[in-house]
C-alpha cells in the first residue's frame, strides 16, 4: 500500500506536468515548464524519484482515515473532513484554497435487520443501500423471488411479483480491469425500480464485492419517478449463499426491518486549491479525488487513496519550484458517492469557465501498481505515457480533451 501510494502520487505529477496546449494542432508538441522535451522528461523523472522515496501519500490517507473516519455526504463528518483538508493543504504550503459549498438532500442509516422465518429461522446480515426508503412500521415479511441477474428480472411480466421480496443473486468476480464491478454496480442502482414495476415490496442484492465475510457493502441506489420507492438492501456474500441454498429446498420468507431516513436539505462542498499557471493561468488542469465516503468504514480505498495520491502529486509539483504553464487545480470533491453531486455543483458554479478546462482526472479506483494506461486522448497525443507504463501510476477517469466546448458532467 505505501509503495503504491507514493508511486501513484508521482505518476500523477508526471502526467500533469506535461500541461499541453489546447489549441488545434498543438496537443502533443507544446509542453509546460520545459524548454525541450528532454528537459521536460528530466523534470518528470525528478518528480517520480521524489514520489518513490517518501511517505507523503500514505501519511495523508492515514491522517484522513484516522482523524476523521467515515465521511458520509452532507454529514458533520464530511464537514470535518473539509476542515481537515483546508488545514492539511495550508500545512503543505498551498495558499490558494477555498471551499465551495452546495446543497443536497441528506440521508442517514438506521436499523437494518433480516431474518428467515419459518422452519429454517435464522438471521441474515444486510446493509441498507444508500438512498433507500424505510420499511413500514413493524417491517416487511414476504416470500423471496430469486433471479440470476437484472435481465432475468426485467423479463418478468409487470405485476407478476406482487407482495414478493426480489433477490438478485449475481456474484462479482475478481477482474483486473474492474469490469465485474460495473455489471454488479448496475444491479445495485437499478434493481429497486425494476422490482417495484413487477409488484415487489422490497429488494435484496448479493453484496457488490469479492469478499467471503459477513460484511455487506453498501453503495447508492436510485428510484425511477414512475414507480413506488421500495426498501433496498445488500446481503453479505455468505448470507447470499445461504439464502440460495435455502431456496433450492423450497419457498423462503424473510422479515426485513430497515429505518433509514431523509434529512432534508444539508450542505456539502468541494475543497479547491490552485497552483497558478505562469503563462496561461486562466486555463485549468484538474486533478483530485472525492473526500466523502460511505458511513460503514473509513473510506481508505474509496476514496482516501485518491485524496492521498493527488494531494501528494500537487505538493510535489509545488515543491518543484517551477510554475506550471497552466493552473493546476486540485479538487477534493464532495458528495461523490451519492451521485457525483460535487462535480455537478462545480460544473454549474464554473459554467462560464469550463471551456478553459484543458483536461481533468479523478483518482478513484484503488491504489495498486499500474498495469495499463488509458485515456480518451489518443496515445499518439501522450508521448510521455509510454515510458512510465508498468512502473507506477494512476487510474484516471478523464473527461477528455475539452477544447472550447465541454460536454456536461
Amino acid at each position: 500500500m505505501r509503495f503504491a501510494m507514493r508511486a501513484k502520487a508521482l505518476m500523477t505529477a508526471a502526467f500533469l506536468a506535461v500541461g499541453v496546449d489546447s489549441s488545434e494542432g498543438a496537443w502533443a508538441q507544446d509542453y509546460v515548464v520545459a524548454e525541450t522535451p528532454a528537459t521536460l522528461i528530466k523534470q518528470v523523472e525528478t518528480l517520480r524519484t521524489a514520489g518513490l522515496h517518501d511517505r507523503m501519500g500514505y501519511e495523508i490517507i492515514e491522517s484522513l482515515t484516522t482523524e476523521i473516519g467515515p465521511r458520509l455526504a452532507g454529514s458533520a463528518r464530511e464537514a470535518a473532513a473539509q476542515d481537515w483538508a483546508v488545514a492539511k493543504l495550508k500545512a503543505l504550503g498551498f495558499s490558494n484554497i477555498q471551499v465551495e459549498p452546495f446543497e443536497m438532500e441528506g440521508w442517514a442509516r438506521g436499523i437494518e435487520t433480516a431474518h428467515v422465518v419459518g422452519a429454517a429461522a435464522q438471521p441474515l446480515t444486510i446493509t441498507t443501500l444508500g438512498g433507500s426508503v424505510a420499511t413500514p412500521d413493524g417491517g416487511i415479511t414476504a416470500e423471496v423471488a430469486r433471479f440470476d441477474d437484472l435481465y432475468q428480472l426485467e423479463a418478468a411480466p409487470d405485476g407478476s411479483l406482487d407482495g414478493k421480496i426480489v433477490f438478485i443473486d449475481l456474484k462479482m468476480y475478481k477482474t483486473q480491469d474492474g469490469s465485474s464491478y460495473g455489471n454488479t454496480n448496475y444491479i445495485r442502482g437499478n434493481t429497486p425500480s425494476v422490482a417495484a414495476r413487477k409488484g415487489a415490496v422490497a429488494t435484496l442484492i448479493r453484496s457488490v464485492g469479492t469478499d467471503s465475510h459477513r460484511f455487506p457493502h453498501t453503495g447508492g441506489t436510485r428510484y425511477a419517478d414512475d414507480v413506488p420507492a421500495i426498501p433496498a438492501a445488500a446481503l453479505s456474500n455468505p448470507d447470499a449463499d445461504q439464502l440460495s441454498r435455502l431456496l433450492e429446498r423450497g419457498p423462503v420468507s424473510i422479515k426485513l426491518e430497515m429505518t433509514p431516513k431523509s434529512l432534508g436539505t444539508v450542505t456539502s462542498g468541494n475543497v479547491i486549491a490552485d497552483i497558478m499557471g505562469s503563462e496561461k493561468p486562466e486555463e485549468v488542469v484538474v486533478i483530485g479525488g472525492h473526500l466523502d465516503s460511505w458511513d460503514l468504514g473509513t473510506g481508505a480505498i474509496d476514496d482516501g487513496a485518491g485524496i492521498g495520491i493527488t494531494m501528494a502529486a500537487a505538493k510535489r509539483i509545488l515543491d518543484l519550484g517551477i510554475a506550471p504553464r497552466r493552473t493546476i487545480r486540485l479538487i477534493l470533491w464532495g458528495a461523490e458517492e451519492v451521485g457525483l453531486l460535487g462535480a455537478r455543483a462545480y460544473a454549474k458554479a464554473h459554467a462560464d469557465e469550463l471551456a478553459n478546462h484543458v483536461i481533468a482526472a479523478e483518482s478513484d479506483f484503488g491504489a495498486g501498481r499500474i498495469w495499463r494506461f488509458e485515456s480518451r486522448v489518443g496515445a499518439e497525443d501522450l508521448p510521455l505515457s509510454g515510458p512510465f507504463t508498468g512502473n507506477c501510476g494512476l487510474w484516471a477517469l478523464a473527461w477528455g480533451r475539452m477544447k472550447r466546448a465541454v460536454a456536461p458532467m
